[in-house]
């Protein structure tokens, strides 16, 4: 098997290292070797390896960011209001008055509790990211070294055809030759 080079790649930030590219060649040369598959499920690989934390972190991040938190959020935002307004009426000293003081507080929490979580779970998606980077670099490794040896592979049997034709037109030329020899000495 040909030894086949890896393709220019430009510099970018979202690249890997030069150091981890040539592991990546390394590992595809490998693979290509032993006719293993390079492609694998890596959202499953990453949901395996995650921590408690982890999948805490993107089970509040996935809530946080869904219209039924931002629904229960108003609805309960709208009940804190009506709730203060209503014993306001009814009894002259609501529990937390108008500017909501002990509301901004509680809604202060929830956003210094929430921020960081939030912020866990996306260097979890970044990482993964990063991961189905690496990844699709390997299995488009592997498929451009196939395509190469598949290209080398249809050369070879184009010249192969090649000489055979040129072989058979050599018998018909001589056969030819003869016929025409045969009739030139029957004349």
């Amino acid at each position: 098997m040909p030894a086949v080079s890896s393709p220019p790649v430009p510099p970018s930030a979202a690249e890997p290292s030069q150091a981890e590219l040539d592991a990546a060649c390394k590992r595809v040369a490998r693979q290509l070797a032993a006719r293993q598959h390079v492609s694998r499920n890596l959202a499953q690989e990453g949901d395996q390896q995650a921590t408690r934390g982890q999948k805490a972190a993107d089970a509040v991040a996935a809530f946080g960011g869904s219209w039924t938190f931002i629904g229960l959020f108003m609805a309960t935002l709208l009940a804190w209001v009506v709730l203060n307004s209503v014993i306001l009426v009814r009894h002259g000293k609501p529990f937390d008055p108008y500017p909501y003081i002990l509301l901004n507080l509680f809604l202060s929490m929830l956003a210094s509790v929430q921020a960081p979580i939030i912020l866990m779970s996306q260097n979890r998606q970044a990482q993964k990211d990063r991961m189905t980077v690496e990844h699709d670099y390997e299995v488009n490794l592997k498929a451009e070294v196939e395509i190469l040896l598949l290209h080398e592979k249809l050369d070879h049997l184009r010249e192969e055809q090649w000489r055979e034709l040129v072989a058979m037109q050599q018998k018909q030329i001589d056969m030819l030759t003869r016929i025409c020899e045969q009739r030139a000495a029957e004349e």
